[in-house]
């Protein structure tokens, strides 16, 4: 019965491998090998809370066993329990130094947490176990990005597709380094993996971004807008946006932080948090990055301990936020702020700030200021038509739906400004309201405005900031932030008048459009 079931899970069967194992347990209810199995059904139904149960009682009976602790490592990461994730995939590397699937999710694992250069040295460690190993040697690749070691990612970007050239993974890895200009032969290396009958649709829109990033750099803007929108058009099938449900959720959020909280137990709490709000694509990267080369302060990238706060709140009430904010006392903020400022420690360990720039966060920045009354918000924006088109040119990793199409990143864009303008006029002395047109343009003024805000002294460090060297997860702004300040970074005007539709609803709505 048990190899039953492991011939369904196999096969992806997952409903019938759970009533085979539950049939097995019915008779030896502590039967490891079924128990494991369970929680591997359970990982791949994402149902994780079930899986971490299954795998800690058969560790319990197994621990020694490599895989058994590479499968909790895994499924650990997923529910956000980080350091008990690499704690495991480190012993499963120490337990089975020859595990491939040990090194590579180890190496995953630190990657994703900004552990780069370890993660590198795992990354590595599995490559030289199996040189075929194609996914390490793609996260190699990002996590070289990450630290700014551009010539080894764009190589190892390159092995890749010199190995697959139809690999979708490593296309759009040299697409997204930002710095990389595709010939006529990739051009056509790309035209033809996308002539394939036989491509998933998610292979199908990342080379399709790639391709039209390469016929960008070719000059030819009309074919290349017109391969975004079909990439777009194809993501946008599978990732719906509610833009409606969006202006819902913005409103509601008004409403909830229209009245003042009540004062502040502790003033000075979260005086250590400096919170970067943006849309994607909009400069946030390069103002973390200019503020983590100040001695002073820690980048901690795309972090998601702010957004789990808030939702352990909100199950702990069992309301959905913004619906509990006016129940919430002076005592639940300062709780929350707590919970936050001892889920990111790790930040404080070497300096004393720290920057967090979660892109979600602009939500929740009302709520942020009652848990952290001295934290200091910077909100970064960009001129709204390059902002749409930029978000528009990405194929973003995460749920971005609104990016798939022009009216509705205009409307995302829309209700983020109406927002944050709120957030401004709120909170006047804790809100930084920075314009990316007006620092690239005189870098040092507005630069030596930020750090004022931030209570930090001038450093000229941060002027120099592409000389920083520290990990940056966000792959399209890695390399980018290792070069000097550019000035160039508009594209809407080599679209001409496609793009005209987009100034309109965006000049209608009340926004600057040139």
């Amino acid at each position: 019965m048990l190899a039953r079931a492991r011939n369904e899970w196999e096969q992806r069967q997952f409903d019938a491998a759970e009533q085979s194992l539950a049939n097995v347990l019915a008779l030896a209810p502590r039967d490891p090998d079924a128990i494991r199995m369970l929680g591997m059904v359970a990982q791949r139904r994402g149902d994780q809370v079930k899986a971490i149960d299954c795998f800690r009682q058969v560790l319990a009976v197994w621990p020694e066993d490599s895989d058994l602790r590479v499968w909790l490592g895994i499924v650990l990461y997923e529910h956000g329990e980080t350091h008990e994730a690499v704690t495991h995939l480190r012993d499963a590397c120490r337990l089975e130094p020859a595990s491939v699937p040990a090194w590579f999710n180890l190496g995953e694992a630190l990657a994703r947490e900004a552990y780069s250069e370890e993660a590198v040295a795992a990354l590595q460690r599995a490559l030289e176990l199996d040189p075929s190993h194609i996914p390490a040697r793609l996260s190699l690749a990002r996590s070289q990005a990450n630290l700014g070691q551009v010539d080894a990612a764009v190589a190892g970007f390159r092995d890749v597709v010199r190995r697959d050239p139809g690999n979708e993974d490593g296309w759009f890895g040299l697409s997204n380094l930002n710095t990389v200009r595709f010939d006529v032969t990739d051009t056509a290396c790309l035209q033809h993996a996308l002539a394939r009958g036989d491509l998933s649709p998610r292979a199908r829109e990342l080379l399709g971004f790639t391709l039209a990033k390469a016929l960008e750099g070719q000059g030819d803007y009309a074919q290349a807008f017109e391969t975004f929108r079909h990439a777009n058009a194809s993501r946008h099938s599978r990732v719906r946006w509610d833009a409606a449900g969006e202006r819902r959720r913005v409103d509601a959020i008004l409403r909830a932080f229209a009245d003042e909280a009540q004062p502040p137990l502790d003033d000075q709490l979260g005086h250590e948090v400096i919170l970067i709000v943006s849309i994607p694509r909009s400069g946030s990267t390069l103002v973390e990055h200019i503020l983590a080369s100040h001695p002073e302060v820690e980048g901690a990238n795309e972090i998601k301990d702010l957004t789990q706060v808030v939702d352990a709140e909100t199950h702990r009430r069992n309301s959905s936020f913004p619906l509990w904010v006016p129940e919430a006392g002076a005592q639940d903020w300062q709780r929350m702020g707590d919970e936050y400022l001892a889920r990111t420690a790790r930040w404080r360990k070497d300096k004393p700030r720290f920057t967090d720039k979660s892109l979600v966060s602009w939500y929740l920045v009302g709520a942020a200021l009652r848990m952290l009354p001295a934290a200091r918000v910077v909100i970064v924006r960009r001129d709204p038509v390059e902002t749409c088109l930029a978000c528009y040119r990405q194929c973003f990793a995460e749920n971005a739906g609104f990016a798939c199409d022009l009216d509705e990143t205009a409307d995302y864009c829309i209700d983020f400004l109406r927002l944050t303008r709120f957030w401004a006029a709120r909170y006047p002395t804790r809100v930084f309201d920075l314009e990316y047109e007006g620092l690239v343009a005189e870098p040092e003024p507005v630069i030596r405005q930020l750090l004022e805000f931030c209570g930090l002294p001038f450093d000229p460090a941060c002027l120099d900031f592409h000389k920083t060297s520290r990990s940056v997860l966000s792959l399209p702004s890695a390399a980018q932030v290792r070069q000097p300040m550019r000035r160039d970074t508009a594209r809407s005007a080599r679209y001409g008048d496609k793009l005209d539709p987009l100034r309109r609803r965006l000049r209608d709505a009340g926004l600057p459009v040139g």
